[in-house]
């Protein structure tokens, strides 16, 4: 037994070890890069950890329905979507995607719950950014980081990606201290009053109207939050 208890301890070491550097190579990385982000994932989204997230994700009946039928994003046309009103849920995005100089992310197909719950968050990224209407900059990634942590578990990936950002400040910048603590407060405050995103079919409702989606899933814009906090 204490021989099996000192290979889980070295285990376990090795684990911190390789997480340090991760999450350390990903602070001294430039913001926005996605493959220092993507490496970080792989080593903390184990399968105990993935595992804990859909239990989470489940209590719900649309997120339990998600895992069954693993709803993708499929094939999106921006140019068709920029053709559709511009109030709607298809416009807003594609108009979002095409300011900022995004694609939608092709990404590979989900044979299992775990390969689903990746693509689903990864290429609806930018959707989620447009429904909470944070911003794609600093600021923005922050309120939804805090955003994601509420509503998709408050896993040490999501968890690292704030640190992470704190940790810059301290670093480069410790006046934008305060700018990164509210956003965290208003992200977190956001998905807490919020109906959960997860699992949302998204590729059928393009053609709703932004506000009504919105007020259907208990968004609230940034500026009434600050108006309730303040």
């Amino acid at each position: 037994m204490k021989i099996r208890d000192a290979e889980l301890t070295d285990m376990e070491q090795q684990w911190q070890e390789r997480a340090f550097e991760s999450f350390f190579k990903m602070v001294k990385a430039p913001d926005g890069d996605l493959e220092v982000v993507a490496h970080l994932s792989q080593t903390l989204n184990n399968a105990e950890t993935l595992d804990t997230i859909i239990e989470f994700l489940s209590r719900t009946p649309q997120g339990k329905q998600a895992f069954i039928d693993h709803p993708r994003l499929g094939s999106v046309d921006l140019q068709q979507l920029l053709t559709l009103p511009e109030n709607t849920l298809g416009y807003v995005y594609a108009d979002h995607m095409t300011r900022n100089g995004l694609m939608p992310l092709q990404t590979s197909k989900s044979d299992n719950d775990y390969q689903f719950f990746i693509a689903h968050i990864r290429e609806t990224h930018d959707l989620w950014h447009v429904v909470t209407g944070f911003d794609t900059d600093i600021t923005g990634e922050i309120q939804l980081e805090a955003f994601y942590v509420s509503q998709l578990y408050a896993s040490r990936f999501w968890l690292a990606l704030i640190a992470k950002n704190l940790l810059k400040a301290v670093v480069d910048d410790v006046e934008t201290a305060g700018e990164y603590l509210n956003a965290i407060t208003q992200g977190w405050t956001m998905a807490q009053r919020a109906k959960p995103l997860f699992g949302i079919p998204w590729n059928t409702l393009w053609s709703t109207p932004l506000k009504e989606l919105r007020d259907s899933l208990d968004i609230i814009c940034i500026e009434n939050l600050r108006s309730d906090s303040g």
